[in-house]
């Protein structure tokens, strides 16, 4: 019989353990659309279902928000997502209803506290 004891080599890191790891959550960001008098509530209605996928009454509500504060928190969630949503909302195009609307409505981005 050996004496030897029994050692790990130095290259062999510790088993990290499942209840070890705890996931850290990324901070949600605020999806916030800007009131402009370039764009007709049934083309916000039309973006908001297009890019977000709202039914024809929370776009509506959310038309009515914009409209009536300037502003409309239309989605909160992670920063890329976040900044993925608010491209789409740059890209929509103009107004056809409107021969003044030159473009797409603006958003910006806000950390969710």
């Amino acid at each position: 019989m050996s004496d030897a004891t029994t050692m790990t080599p130095p290259d062999v890191k510790k088993e990290v353990k499942p209840t070890d790891v705890k996931p850290r959550k990324q901070p949600p960001y605020h999806v916030i659309l800007l009131d402009d008098d370039d764009h007709t509530y049934d083309y916000v209605m039309e973006m908001l279902g297009r890019v977000f996928g709202y039914d024809e009454n929370k776009a509506y509500q959310m038309a009515k928000e914009v409209d009536l504060t300037g502003r409309v928190i239309v989605d909160t969630t992670t920063l890329e997502r976040a900044e993925l949503k608010r491209d789409q909302i740059h890209a929509y195009g103009s107004d056809w209803r409107l021969p003044r609307s030159k473009g797409s409505m603006s958003a910006k981005l806000e950390p969710a506290e």
